[in-house]
């Protein structure tokens, strides 16, 4: 009889434990699930910025330019150094173009950003533009078949190359323009990051990858 009942008790007993047992490795595995990995990270990564080389920026810029004048052309083309784009492969993260309109009279800036927070085509404010005048004057997107990777390349042949060994941090700033002079669009690669303290200046042309000259 004894013994009867303490198999009973010990069944019963088992039939507590188990859906116990159950619930308690179940518990487990949701606090091991809750619980970050040591390989990731709490916080994500901040994205990188887009860089871009200058004829990519303004394909992108002119769609936005022929919504504010049909007839708009670039007059000029310029980019800009940061922390995240130092110019040395020929793009940047920040492109500003000026477009003009003959039939409105009128100039407006845009501009083209890699950011990952607020990146895209953004525009500014218009202003007076004269067609006859030689040093805004506009021109067409076919005359830019050499990219700034390329206009980098030429003017590292050109006195660059020895700049980025004594100073591999340089920045490198591409301006573009038409020639009056010579009837021709060229890129301005300035090795130091602005016009006014420039080490070196190299002018590609942007049609033929020709080297022009160096200031």
């Amino acid at each position: 009889m004894d013994r009867e009942l303490s198999k009973n008790q010990m069944t019963l007993t088992k039939r507590l434990i188990a859906p116990a047992c159950l619930l308690l490795g179940l518990l487990l595995i949701g606090c091991d699930e809750s619980k970050p990995n040591a390989g990731q990270s709490e916080t994500p990564q901040k994205k990188a910025a887009e860089t871009q080389t200058g004829r990519f920026a303004l394909q992108k810029m002119l769609p936005v330019a022929r919504l504010w004048a049909a007839d708009a052309k670039p007059i000029q083309l310029e980019s800009s150094t940061s922390s995240e784009s130092n110019g040395q492969d020929g793009k940047s993260s920040y492109w500003r173009a000026v477009m003009g309109s003959a039939s409105r009279g009128k100039s407006e800036p845009f501009s083209w950003s890699g950011s990952p927070d607020s990146g895209g085509v953004d525009h500014g404010t218009e202003d007076t533009f004269n067609p006859n005048n030689r040093s805004s004057q506009t021109w067409d997107l076919a005359f830019l078949k050499v990219d700034t990777d390329k206009a980098f390349e030429v003017a590292q042949g050109h006195g660059g190359k020895e700049l980025l060994e004594k100073d591999p941090k340089m920045p490198i700033k591409y301006f573009l323009g038409w020639n009056a002079q010579s009837s021709e669009l060229d890129w301005f690669v300035i090795y130091g990051g602005s016009t006014s303290n420039a080490k070196l200046t190299v002018l590609v042309d942007a049609s033929t990858g020709r080297f022009v000259r160096k200031e």
